[in-house]
């Protein structure tokens, strides 16, 4: 993903010297770019070791731009992303999710990001609503045989906790 302002959303954005790896610019917030930080990644190609350093969004980053970009595509994909991401990441779930963006951007959410949230909650506001039924559907194509209605509740109850703890919120 990138966040780029000199580029429209949804262009495809090509890297220097790099004839096979790209990014779907989903530029809008400028979060993704403003939460990033070099990381280290490898590869062995025809036999030689290759070691780069990209610049990677961090989870505060990655949610707010996945927030606005789900509020201007409305894909399931992108609601199920946002689901998947508050229950599953690897700080402690939503409220630590929350307490990320509120650490790395405080009270910066106005305008198109204060409706983007807004608008997150409304699409996660009860198990039949569109986001849960994106998260539940994706969810039981990639481990089949979780319980449909567990799966929507757990996300409303995740985007309900990471809405209650973003700055601003009431």
């Amino acid at each position: 993903m990138a966040d780029l302002d000199d580029a429209p959303a949804g262009a495809v954005v090509s890297f220097d010297e790099c004839e096979k790896l790209g990014a779907i610019n989903l530029w809008g917030t400028g979060f993704a770019a403003r939460d990033c930080s070099p990381r280290p990644m490898r590869a062995r190609i025809g036999g030689v070791n290759y070691r780069v350093e990209v610049n990677v969004t961090g989870l505060a980053g990655f949610l707010l731009a996945k927030i606005a970009a789900a509020y201007g595509r409305r894909k399931e994909k992108d609601w199920y992303d946002i689901a998947f991401v508050l229950l599953h990441n690897n700080e402690g779930g939503p409220e630590a999710a929350a307490r990320l963006v509120r650490d790395r951007f405080g009270g910066d959410f106005v305008g198109a990001v204060r409706t983007a949230l807004d608008d997150l909650a409304a699409n996660f506001a009860d198990p039949e609503a569109q986001g849960p039924a994106a998260y539940a559907s994706q969810m039981a194509l990639d481990q089949p045989g979780l319980d449909e209605i567990q799966l929507r509740a757990d996300s409303v109850v995740a985007v309900r906790a990471f809405y209650a703890h973003v700055p601003e919120v009431t």
